[in-house]
């Protein structure tokens, strides 16, 4: 199966990012892509994190969410929404949403982030939980490819990488693909990326999909990019070098996981 992971360097600007967003899925579409993810905020970087406020939408119902349905359907893909802001608990607050939309373009499963991060060096800080509200709940969807072949995904967010404990939870519910869409700070990124994308690949004999954010945005945030797909065995198969907007292509190959699970059973080996 083909797979895609967008690359973004999101805007201040709602439908400028949409339009670079569509553009993008079509690239990926027309080169044989099966599975296109996008980044984390793909439709907004702010230049407050309160203006995630502005654009929260209500479950089911929204631009950002038409968007998301229409292009699936008209490109033909499996389409992950990278992260949105939906109706939280609260006016304050939002839930950093996953959504998962069939080429059909029904909505097929959603995960909100449940790992909110926080970084203060002294020179940047941030703090999700300012203005969002966790999720509670993994999720996983199961994707019927174009060969007949069903894949179960397991859906995670960004700062949820630093929790392999999650991770575990979804191999165990039968995941074989793990999806990372990320904003990673070029701080955190260049020092920890990489090397915890590949540990979930490895701990979990799992394929990783790590679309993100890359480049300097509006708001003056600069987030690491190196979107990447690695696979069960910990290498890197595919990753964009690059700062900006672009398209990362792989193929994903059952036998070859299926080789990598048979040789090492660790999944099998669990006692805790």
């Amino acid at each position: 199966m083909q797979v895609a992971a967008i690359q973004m360097v999101s805007s201040t600007e709602l439908d400028d990012n949409l339009a670079t967003a569509r553009g993008l899925v079509d690239q990926a579409a027309r080169q044989g892509a099966e599975l296109v993810v996008l980044p984390e905020y793909f439709c907004l970087m702010g230049r407050r994190d309160a203006d995630k406020l502005g654009v929260r939408e209500e479950p089911g119902s929204g631009p950002v969410q038409d968007f998301l349905a229409r292009t699936a359907r008209e490109a033909g893909v499996w389409l992950v929404g990278g992260t949105l802001p939906l109706r939280a608990g609260d006016e304050q607050r939002v839930r950093n949403t996953t959504l998962v939309y069939s080429p059909n373009g029904d909505c097929v499963a959603r995960y909100d982030k449940i790992h909110l991060f926080r970084f203060d060096n002294g020179r940047e800080r941030y703090d999700e939980s300012q203005v969002i509200e966790a999720g509670v709940e993994p999720a996983t969807f199961e994707l019927a490819s174009r060969d007949g072949r069903s894949w179960r995904i397991g859906l995670s967010v960004c700062y949820d990488l630093r929790f392999p404990e999650l991770y575990r939870r979804l191999a165990a519910a039968g995941a074989e693909v793990l999806l990372v869409p990320s904003a990673f700070t070029h701080t955190t990124g260049q020092a920890h990326w990489e090397v915890l994308l590949r540990a979930r690949a490895i701990e979990n004999l799992a394929w990783v999909i790590a679309p993100a954010q890359g480049g300097l945005h509006a708001n003056g945030r600069r987030t690491w990019g190196h979107s990447m797909v690695i696979e069960p065995w910990g290498r890197v198969a595919a990753c964009r070098e690059e700062d900006g907007a672009g398209a990362v292509m792989a193929t994903l190959d059952e036998s070859r996981q299926a080789e990598a699970r048979r040789q090492l059973p660790a999944l099998e080996h669990r006692v805790l």
